[in-house]
């Protein structure tokens, strides 16, 4: 293996301590099953020492051009999650990350915390770039057969989702404000936020101290992208918003990468309530990979305790695991270059102050243990809580499988 891998998979391991039994089922289950992430950032190669000086020096050229910090970091960006198409080392790398996953589908993010439909489309278009180009090995899936296809063909997909609803923010009419879920959708979208942490005209966001729930406005986005075929992901949503999104769709509602609150009482989290108006609508809570969400000791074993009471509460067929991680877990797109300029917090990064003092981050071997390439130790823990196989196979990718089938809507392929 890859030794930071390596030392990821041994980090899980020596945490959960399986035996050898488990290990073997849960590797061999996890092996043969369609594995659908329902929330990930991808992976970006660890590219070559020269890849990488030119990838700094490119930016201290940028930086000393007068760059804004808005095409400074989307140049960076673009560098960092197209550098498999250019540098050897990097593709060698995501294949070898991806194939150590045993990831089938990667619900990929190819949007943006915000609704301005410009930056949605940039990302998108770069992810579009990878599957063109890469296509022997992991592909575009436009509807669930693909990830099927990509299964029995030995290949891995994405399946594109974006950050919040696109918005062209004209305001002439709701109808107008409507158009761009459709062409999105044309684009590949197949999942979107209704908000991210912040209000918007949809709804409140996760992060807001009131709990407002959803616009009037809210309510028609969600009866278009039902009549679309877009999945409702409540991820980032307030409480109240979320609960009355799955409340109002007629089609699954999803919180893609979250929590249970009854666990960890985090505003990244939902309470009981709330799962249970998304479990009633047909869809699921994906339970993340992130440590200060989860609470505990923010290691593998929280994530299982979060999937085990979910199960228990709501059933298995409305749990999943959305990781909300890039690979490598630890990397930044974004080179530390001396003079890069530092602007005020951005918008989407107004988070409430944290509920704890404790950096759980930093917990000694907690975040190795969630990274994104242990996910078949994942299926493995599943397998040592005591789930059957047939509960397994529906956390870690059919249950996501079936939402997707079940939202996409062949009907609204043309807009009339």
């Amino acid at each position: 293996m890859h030794s930071m891998i390596k030392q990821d998979w041994a980090a899980a391991i020596n945490t959960l301590k399986p035996s050898r039994k488990e290990l073997d089922r849960g590797l061999k289950l996890h092996a043969e099953s369609v594995v659908f992430d329902a929330y990930a950032l991808g992976i970006y190669g660890q590219g070559s020492r020269d890849w990488d000086s030119w990838y700094i020096g490119a930016v201290e050229k940028k930086i000393q051009e007068g760059a804004s910090f808005l095409e400074l970091a989307d140049f960076a960006e673009e560098m960092g999650q197209l550098r498999n198409l250019t540098d050897k080392k990097a593709w060698d790398y995501y294949r070898y990350a991806f194939k150590t996953s045993g990831v089938t589908c990667i619900f990929q993010n190819a949007g943006q915390e915000r609704q301005d439909s410009m930056r949605l489309l940039r990302r998108i278009t770069r992810h579009t770039l990878i599957t063109d180009f890469r296509k022997d090995f992991v592909r575009k899936a436009a509807s669930p057969d693909d990830i099927i296809k990509a299964k029995k063909e030995n290949r891995h997909a994405l399946y594109f989702m974006c950050n919040e609803v696109p918005l062209p923010q004209r305001w002439e009419s709701a109808q107008s404000e409507l158009d761009l879920i459709h062409l999105f959708f044309q684009l590949g979208i197949r999942m979107m936020h209704l908000t991210y942490n912040r209000r918007n005209m949809i709804g409140d966001g996760c992060g807001e101290s009131a709990n407002s729930g959803l616009s009037d406005f809210g309510r028609a986005v969600i009866s278009e992208m039902n009549r679309t075929g877009v999945i409702v992901d409540v991820a980032h949503s307030g409480w109240l918003t979320s609960k009355e999104a799955a409340m109002i769709s007629c089609k699954p509602v999803v919180a893609s990468h979250s929590g249970c609150a009854a666990l960890n009482n985090h505003y990244r989290c939902k309470p009981d309530d709330v799962i249970k108006a998304i479990a009633d609508s047909g869809g699921y809570i994906g339970i993340c990979c992130i440590g200060r969400f989860l609470g505990g000791d923010c290691s593998i074993k929280s994530l299982l305790d979060h999937i085990k009471y979910a199960v228990k509460k709501f059933g298995a067929d409305h749990v999943a695991i959305g990781t909300d991680r890039k690979m490598p877990h630890s990397g930044n797109i974004i080179p530390p270059v001396e003079n890069f300029p530092r602007g005020r917090k951005g918008w989407a990064g107004l988070w409430p102050p944290a509920s704890s003092p404790v950096d759980f981050e930093k917990i000694s071997g907690a975040a190795p243990t969630l990274a994104w390439t242990n996910w078949p130790i994942f299926t493995v823990g599943l397998v040592q809580k005591g789930f059957k196989d047939a509960d397994i196979r529906k956390i870690i990718g059919e249950n996501v499988m079936r939402v997707a089938k079940e939202v996409l809507s062949e009907s609204a392929f043309i807009r009339y």
